[in-house]
């Protein structure tokens, strides 16, 4: 039956795996001083996290044809031409959504799309490159979603290319600049039987989490830097304290790595995605509601 065969197919958009990159999204907003309604925050999120990055992972899969665990679903359903049906049609809904939001936001959730089809599409494969593949990750799920966010919540040009703000741009950039290696480390077989020499294949495990945690220190050294010179020192406070336990964390799952590089596995790498995640998250949340009262 057709409708069964989409609903086989719909697990591999990975909607609720798109979740774990809701800490862009409110970090953008919580660095926003300009008022903002609560009805286009949601309309943003939505466009975001149930169509647009479900699209993308979707277009991922039909393309990655993985056999084994991927993010968000340790045991994929095998790519079915219906999947790629899916992906037109979470694509067509999610410019169509932004554009009705307004014509710059449903523009930059265009581009994204298409960018993120060049990360997969096996004609271009941006993914083969594990440079070029990481420079193209950190920028739009980052940086690039950063702003996208705010555009799409009404913000205008001052607000949005202000230099403090634009120096946050470039933290969630450098966030995931550290946390995008990780999800790769567990599938370096997976992903060298493709040909596809991603970043973490070419700094092998235990280099990985070397890269990752400069990366995501590095982050957090300009994020408060940043907080005190926008004379937010609160900010600085609550993101210290919500990070505190994806700290100790990820220490930990170094360590384990260090004396058993099999700990390097799905399970680990989701815990990691999920534990930060939501505090992140939460921090991000906090500040905005903080600076709302």
């Amino acid at each position: 039956m057709p409708l069964a065969a989409y609903r086989r197919a719909l697990p591999l958009l990975r909607i609720p795996f798109s979740v774990y990159l809701m800490p862009v999204f409110w970090f953008g907003l919580s660095a926003l001083r300009q008022p903002f309604g609560g009805w286009r925050a949601a309309a943003v999120f939505g466009v975001l996290h149930l169509l647009a990055y479900p699209a993308s992972n979707g277009y991922n899969s039909y393309y990655d044809r993985d056999e084994g665990s991927i993010g968000g679903l340790r045991q994929p359903p095998t790519v079915s031409r219906e999947l790629l049906h899916l992906v037109w049609l979470f694509d067509a809904l999610a410019v169509l959504g932004a554009g009705l939001l307004s014509l710059a936001f449903g523009g930059m959730v265009a581009v994204y799309l298409l960018v993120s089809k060049a990360y997969s599409y096996e004609g271009i494969r941006l993914k083969k490159y594990p440079l070029l593949s990481t420079a193209v990750v950190v920028v739009f799920q980052g940086a690039y979603t950063f702003l996208m966010t705010q555009v799409g919540v009404g913000a205008g040009p001052a607000g949005v290319l202000a230099p403090d703000n634009l120096l946050l741009a470039l933290v969630s950039s450098l966030f995931l600049c550290g946390s995008y290696p990780l999800t790769q480390v567990y599938q370096h077989a997976e992903d060298a039987r493709r040909g596809d020499r991603t970043l973490s294949l070419r700094l092998g495990i235990r280099g990985t989490f070397v890269f990752a945690g400069a990366a995501l220190a590095t982050g957090a050294a300009v994020l408060v830097a940043a907080y005190l010179g926008r004379r937010e020192p609160a900010h600085a406070v609550i993101f210290l304290l919500a990070t505190g336990p994806v700290v100790v964390l990820f220490l930990r799952w170094a360590r384990a790595v260090w004396q058993n590089e099999s700990a390097a596995d799905f399970d680990h790498t989701m815990r990691m995605n999920q534990v930060s995640s939501l505090c992140l998250s939460a921090a991000f949340l906090l500040m905005l509601l903080w600076q709302r009262w």
